[in-house]
This record gives structure tokens, C-alpha cells and sequence, in this order.
């Protein structure tokens, strides 16, 4: 080979976009947030029995947090915006229909309760070998009555012998806390009608901010003046509790009120990391009587005390299998802790202390809004607004100063008990509840440690069982519908839009990523922006058909053809 004709040759340039263009996979997330489609899909198989034709059909993966997929997070989101206007303003009550029972649930539940009389005849016989294969088909009934969809439970004797003794504590009121008014409880949820003397009716409900209580001054960021004199170890307390402290703040309202208080409520966090609430309440209350109830709700922790720490993060106790039972012992003595229920029985001493106390701050935020107004609207766009986010996102700290505080409140919370099962129990010399192999404090795999969520373990969106008398589920069958009676108006159908009665034709099945089918995720990703477009086109052009028709004939507009206005 001639070296000199490989000096002199000149290289090819390379393409300039090659190295600069975009990549075909971030255009291809791009563009599916731009049409709102799933960013991520999951690809599932649908075998027509008919036929015996497969085909793969993308589907949302349904992440409620933006960071994992922003489309489906902003579904979850409107969906949830929805359901906090349905129930908001009702002026009359919500009804929860219960379905009458199958033949098949009879059946079972007949089955049942054979079953639990040849039980207790076991039982009585001293059949022991009898009882356990009885209580074995009392499992696989119970389990049938379930998938069919019966609520409930049915407890046999050895159920009652597993549960736990309850503990009834005493419930005189703290005598540092203001006494409430009482009333009977009426099932009403609706609030107060007003008429004005033009004879209008009005129906205002109320939106309420709740906060915790302060730790310490904080600056403009969030960070606290004097990080030494911060109370870290109350502020996680009380972020792990809070869910409690609402719960009793509803039943003290109830009480107060003497009716049954509807709220749809959401977590938010403050810039100092502490969570707060935001609630829609149906009806309105007096501003006097809110504060009040505020002022005079506590929640008491009866927990075993774990203010001082009898061990440390270097020698945890240690699981000691020679034990009979095994259980976790002190590394230097090999004296084996205390269980959770014996140290739960210090606490029947009438002298006892609760661990912990929680109750909520002084600033209050008590807002009257009429239905229709745009203060109603505005607030349930508020209420929602950072539902995509979690709440260590949305409180991100902006200076240094910030998000060293946000690290000591972290580290504040990885220490703390957040359940009786919390491995952290043992720095206290107290074997957690259920103990098991492997648990090392510090390291408790319970979301309300993590880092995304600053101590509070709840659900984000609070709302009450006689909200709007649907389920999420109903809400998002409700809105589905919608779409499919603006889409038969004028004739046309939803892609793998099938109804009650097709659900029989197809199985659906989840293609793992180990199938041998498993579509390319970019081709299902193109696939999904797709489908999305021609949804959307689609169901445009219904909208423009439906609305021009109804124009002609001097009718409302479409979306009142279904009673469901769009969001």
C-alpha cells in the first residue's frame, strides 16, 4: 500500500447533522407531549377469540407524576379537577346506588355459609384435621366473593384468635385545648341555602388552607434563620402524623356543625418543607366557628417514647436465630429486646404520655366561593396544580442555604419511627411490630422517608366518601362516554372503542419485556403518537359537526348534549 497516497488523500466531510440533528427518539418524546400521548407506553397483545388475530395495541402507562410522564400525569390531573367540580357545589345529595347481588354472589355466599357451619361442627367434634381443610375452602370462597365483586370481610374464630388485643385509651379531652360544641350528626351534606331580596338563592361553599405550626423563624427561601434552634425532630413528627390530625379535624367539624362535612382536599408542601393542606368544602361554615375547630384539634401519638436513642447506627441490635423464637437482640448483652406489644402495655398506665402531640398552626385561610364564579373556578385550578409534581419537587429549594435545610430535615426523617413495623424501632431497644430478618435502621423502604415526599406517607388527593357519590374509576368512565356520545352524534367511532358487549370477544394480555414479541419502544412510540393525533382529529371534527348542527337548530351548545362540559 502506498503511505504517501494515504497522506495526500483528503478525508470525506462528515454530514453536519449527523453530529448536531436531533435524536430521533427525544423528537419522538417531543412531539407525544406536544399531541398529549403517552410518552412511555405499555404495549399490550388483544387476541380476537373470534378470529384468533393478535394485534399489539399501545396503551398509557397512567403516571400521575410528570417526571416519569408529563401527558398522563396532566390526565391524571384534569381528571382530578373534574372530580373536585362534580361534588363541590351539589345541591343535592349524592346517591351511591348499591347493585343488587348475582345469582352467582348468592350462590357463593350460600356456599359460605355451609361452610361456616360445617366449621364450627369441626370445631365442636374436636376434628382438627376437618377444621383445617374447612377453613382451607373458607379461603378459596372467600376469595371468589371478592373477585365478583362483594365488599366486605367474614371473620372465622381464628381470625379473632390472630387479631391483636385492642387497646381503648381514654377520651377525656386535653385540658390545654378549647372545648367544641356538640351537635348531632344529620346526613345531610349539603350546606346552607341564603336567599337574597331580589329572591335569588345562593348555596356558597368554602375553601380552607391549613398549616402546621412554626419550628422556627424562617427566611424568605424557606430556610430557617437559626438552623440550631430549628425543631427538625417536631417538624418530621409532625409531617409523618399529619394524615391523623386532618381526619380528626373533619370529625371535630362534623360534630360542630351537626352535619356530614363533604372536602376534597390536597398535600401541598410550604418552602420550609413543611406540608400543608388545601380543602374544598361543600357548604359554608362560619369563619369563627373553622377557627375554632382549629385551634381545638389535636391528634395524639400513643407510641412507645423515642426521644433518646439506647443505641446507635454503628451497632443496631442483631437478629439472633438460636433464640426460640428467633428474635433481634443487644449487640453486647445478647438480651433480647422488648416486643412491640409489651412495650404498647407500658402505655396502659394511666400516668402514661402519648409520644407525640400534633396539631395544626395559627395561620388559617377561610375563603367563601359561589358556584359558577371565577374564584370557584381559580380555586379548584389551585387545589390541583401540583398534583403532577411530588412533594419534594414542588418544594425544590432555590438557595444554598434552602437545601441544606431540606437535607437536615431528610436526615431528620430517616431516623424516625413511621410505623409500628419501622426498623428504626430498635435504635430504641424495641423490636418493630412483624419482625423479620435483614432490618437495619436508617433504612426503612416506607415512602413517607424518601426524599420526594418530606415525611408525609398518605395519599396526596384527600376526599371523602360522599364526595360526588362516584369513584375515580366512575369519573374516568363518565368522561370516556362523553366522548363516545360526541363521537355516535355524528356517526363516527373511537379507535379500540368497544362496547360492554365486545369485552367478551377480546383477551388482553401484557406483553413482558421478555416476550418474544416485544414491539421496538420507538415504533410504539410512534404507534401511540399516532393513534393520539387521529383521536384528536377525530373527535375535533365531531365537536365542529355537533356544534354547527346545534347552531342551525338554535340549541345549546355540544356540550350539553351529554350533560358533560370538557376540560
Amino acid at each position: 500500500m502506498n503511505t504517501a497516497d494515504e497522506h495526500d488523500r483528503v478525508a470525506e466531510p462528515v454530514p453536519v447533522g449527523k453530529l448536531t440533528g436531533p435524536v430521533m427518539c427525544e423528537v419522538a418524546k417531543t412531539s407525544a407531549e406536544q399531541v398529549g400521548a403517552c410518552i412511555r407506553p405499555l404495549a399490550v397483545r388483544r387476541i380476537d377469540r373470534e378470529t384468533g388475530a393478535t394485534t399489539v395495541v399501545p396503551i398509557p402507562c397512567g403516571a400521575t407524576r410528570a417526571s416519569v410522564c408529563g401527558p398522563c400525569a396532566d390526565r391524571a390531573r384534569r381528571l382530578r379537577l373534574w372530580q373536585a367540580r362534580e361534588g363541590w357545589h351539589l345541591d343535592e345529595e349524592p346517591e351511591t346506588p348499591t347493585q343488587e347481588p348475582t345469582v352467582r354472589q348468592r350462590a357463593l355466599l350460600g356456599q359460605r355459609a355451609d361452610l361456616e357451619h360445617d366449621h364450627a361442627a369441626a370445631l365442636e367434634a374436636g376434628e382438627m384435621t376437618r377444621v383445617l381443610e374447612v377453613e382451607a375452602a373458607i379461603d378459596d370462597t372467600d376469595a371468589l366473593l371478592r373477585a365478583e365483586g362483594v365488599r366486605g370481610s367474614s371473620s372465622t374464630s381464628r381470625d379473632e384468635q390472630a387479631k391483636p388485643r385492642r387497646r381503648t385509651r381514654s377520651t377525656r379531652r386535653r385540658q390545654d385545648v378549647p372545648d367544641l360544641p356538640r351537635l348531632p350528626v344529620r346526613a345531610t351534606t349539603t350546606g346552607r341555602v341564603f336567599e337574597a331580596p331580589n329572591g335569588k338563592t345562593y348555596r356558597p361553599s368554602t375553601f380552607v388552607t391549613l398549616t402546621l405550626p412554626s419550628y422556627g423563624p424562617v427566611r424568605a427561601d424557606g430556610a430557617p434563620r437559626d438552623p440550631e434552634c430549628y425543631d427538625y425532630r417536631r417538624a418530621a413528627r409532625d409531617a409523618l402524623h399529619l394524615g391523623e390530625l386532618f381526619d380528626r379535624f373533619v370529625q371535630n367539624l362534623r360534630r360542630a356543625v351537626g352535619w356530614n362535612v363533604q372536602y376534597f382536599a390536597a398535600v401541598e408542601p410550604q418552602r420550609r418543607g413543611a406540608p400543608h393542606l388545601h380543602a374544598a368544602i361543600r357548604g359554608t361554615i362560619p369563619r369563627k366557628l373553622i377557627r375554632q375547630v382549629v385551634a381545638a384539634t389535636y391528634h395524639q401519638v400513643w407510641w412507645p417514647n423515642h426521644d433518646q436513642p439506647l443505641h446507635t447506627e454503628d451497632r443496631p441490635p442483631v437478629w439472633d436465630e438460636t433464640h426460640d423464637p428467633a428474635c433481634y437482640v443487644d449487640p453486647d448483652t445478647g438480651t433480647p429486646l422488648r416486643s412491640w406489644e409489651s412495650a404498647l402495655d407500658e402505655l396502659d398506665d394511666p400516668d402514661a404520655a402519648p409520644a407525640h402531640v400534633i396539631e395544626f398552626g395559627t395561620q388559617v385561610d377561610i375563603q367563601g366561593v359561589i358556584s359558577g364564579s371565577d374564584k370557584s373556578d381559580k380555586a379548584l385550578r389551585y387545589l390541583t396544580k401540583y398534583l403532577t409534581k411530588s412533594i419534594g419537587e414542588s418544594a425544590e429549594p432555590d438557595t444554598p442555604a434552602a437545601a441544606a435545610h431540606m437535607d437536615r430535615l431528610v436526615e431528620a426523617l430517616r431516623w424516625e419511627p413511621c410505623s409500628e413495623s419501622c426498623p428504626n424501632w430498635l435504635l430504641h431497644g424495641i423490636t418493630p411490630d412483624n419482625p423479620k430478618p435483614g432490618m437495619v435502621p436508617g433504612q426503612c423502604r416506607a415512602k413517607a422517608h424518601k426524599r420526594e415526599n418530606l415525611g408525609y406517607g398518605g395519599r396526596r388527593c384527600l376526599v371523602s366518601r360522599k364526595w360526588s357519590g362516584k369513584t375515580l374509576t366512575q369519573h374516568r368512565s363518565e368522561r370516556r362516554v362523553h366522548v363516545l356520545k360526541v363521537l355516535g352524534a355524528v356517526g363516527a367511532t373511537a379507535e379500540h372503542g368497544t362496547d360492554d358487549g365486545d369485552l367478551d370477544r377480546y383477551d388482553w394480555q401484557l406483553i413482558g419485556p421478555r416476550d418474544r414479541d416485544q414491539p421496538d419502544r420507538l415504533q410504539l412510540l410512534l404507534r401511540s403518537i399516532a393513534q393520539r393525533r387521529r383521536w384528536r382529529e377525530q373527535y375535533d371534527q365531531a365537536k365542529t359537526d355537533v356544534n354547527s348542527a346545534t347552531h342551525d337548530q338554535g340549541e345549546a351548545a355540544w356540550p350539553r348534549i351529554t350533560g358533560i362540559r370538557s376540560s
